[in-house]
């Protein structure tokens, strides 16, 4: 028999053994409905992952408001607090090829855990051949995003909502909610699984919805290099001496001013906040989005962006940013996957931000052209040395969320 908790074993045995009230013999166990799984003995841990204190504490100098600690971004609903069953469940779901079209994709596989739960093409490649609209973001450190919002133009209010949109996506796995409750409720490993998850072993999408969302929202990054060094210093500006001086180097460029040309200040942290390096928070009021038109184009063409969703002239040319952990690891970079390499995004932000309509400070400057940092090359170079601390191979090859089938 695979491997399964004993709670889901006896769920199982107690359906599956039947004796006769006037015989000694017993009907055959039916055929194990985990055969086709590799679950552990006892479940993994995704509800209670230590969270190291620079996770849980703001530790940023005062003069930094846009900053905070990752805890206070946590999007996770009241009602969909992580189980050790839910994101079990989720685990499954998110791996299980049945539930497209034709049985050839599953969530991840345009989700790829070696590549940061990204796609290493630029565009992912759906059920029937076709090719996605955008890149595929990064899933690490998800649970994060302050404003809860979900997909390059934010379409999806929660990650509970986002979720559900792939398998119903015509290129992506092509099938509606009912056909995806019919195919989850026809595999003998779900009904056990869900009882464990929600008590019973009623299926619907939106706890199909539920589940993934626990599993996503685990992938939580805490063991990269840069979490190791940290653990040694009091602020994440202090000089950590795990690193290495080119490292370093990198880390103060990246969260300490920079002066550019036109004389104005700015660093990669206002953009990327939090020790989660997550997409940025507001420093006051703000409308449908916190994000923000980077410059890439003059002018907005095919892709308008976050404006898709809310209609918003002031959101034309502006995407999710997500978290930066696992960066190095998952190239092609940006909504399109322009850039090939890291080296390329920091040239880009170096020398090559154009002149949005919706561009604003800090990558405008007070002269009202795009800031240019003018940066050497060891200094562009260190940049990357820095974000490839950011690597987390611990957990791009932790079993707990990798594929759990056999074949």
């Amino acid at each position: 028999m695979s491997r399964i908790v004993s709670m889901l074993f006896l769920v199982v045995l107690m359906s599956m053994i039947s004796c006769s009230n006037d015989s000694d013999t017993y009907t055959p166990i039916e055929q194990d409905p985990f055969e086709d799984l590799n679950l552990p003995n006892e479940l993994f841990n995704y509800a209670n992952i230590p969270l190291p204190a620079h996770y849980t504490n703001n530790a940023f100098d005062p003069q930094s408001p846009f900053q905070g600690a990752a805890v206070d971004f946590d999007n996770t609903p009241a009602n969909n607090l992580i189980t050790n069953e839910g994101a079990t469940l989720g685990r499954v779901l998110f791996y299980d090829k049945k539930l497209s079209a034709n049985g050839t994709k599953a969530c991840a596989s345009c989700h790829k855990q070696e590549f940061g739960f990204s796609d290493p093409d630029v565009l992912s490649e759906g059920f029937d051949g076709g090719r996605t609209r955008r890149h595929s973001m990064g899933l690490t450190n998800a649970r994060f995003y302050y404003t809860g919002k979900f997909f390059w133009d934010e379409r999806a209010g929660t990650l509970e909502e986002q979720v559900l949109m792939p398998f119903q996506d015509e290129v992506e796995m092509g099938l509606t909610l009912q056909q995806l409750e019919e195919i989850v409720g026809s595999q003998s490993y779900y009904p056990p699984l869900f009882e464990a998850a929600f008590g019973n072993r009623t299926i619907s999408s939106e706890r199909i919805a539920k589940a993934l969302a626990q599993f996503i929202r685990s992938m939580v990054s805490t063991t990269s290099k840069y979490d190791i060094a940290r653990s040694e210093v009091q602020a994440p500006t202090d000089n950590f001496p795990g690193f290495t001086q080119q490292e370093n180097q990198g880390k103060a460029l990246f969260y300490l001013p920079i002066t550019t040309t036109s004389g104005d200040r700015m660093n990669c942290a206002g953009c990327h906040v939090s020790e989660a390096f997550v997409g940025p928070i507001p420093n006051g009021p703000f409308g449908t989005t916190t994000s923000v038109t980077n410059g890439l184009d003059a002018v907005s063409t095919d892709d308008l962006g976050i404006n898709e969703t809310t209609n918003n002239p002031g959101d034309i040319g502006k995407f999710k940013a997500p978290s930066l952990r696992n960066i190095a690891i998952r190239p092609p970079y940006m909504h399109d996957g322009r850039f090939a390499t890291l080296q390329e995004v920091v040239e880009f932000y170096n020398s090559g931000i154009q002149k949005h309509m919706n561009l604003r400070p800090p990558l405008l400057g007070s002269d009202n052209n795009p800031i240019r940092l003018n940066l050497t090359q060891n200094q562009k170079e260190a940049l990357v040395a820095f974000m490839e601390t950011l690597t987390d191979y611990e957990m791009l090859s932790d079993e707990k969320y990798s594929d759990p089938f056999k074949n």
